[in-house]
C-alpha cells in the first residue's frame, strides 16, 4: 500500500472516529479504505463494464 495524506473536516474525523468506536472498523484507515473502494464501485468500475 501507498500512504496518502488528506485534509478532511473536523466534522469527518468525528464520524470517522465514531465508526471505529462502534467497532465498525478497526482503524480510520480501514474506513477510509472501505469510502474510497465503494466510490470506485459506483463511479469508475461499473461504468467500464456497461461499456
Amino acid at each position: 500500500m501507498k500512504l496518502v495524506t488528506v485534509l478532511l473536516p473536523e466534522a469527518y474525523l468525528e464520524g470517522l472516529d465514531e465508526l471505529v468506536r462502534a467497532n465498525m472498523y478497526p482503524s480510520r484507515s480501514s474506513a477510509i479504505r472501505s469510502a474510497v473502494r465503494d466510490l470506485l464501485k459506483k463511479e469508475l468500475w461499473r461504468r467500464e463494464e456497461r461499456r
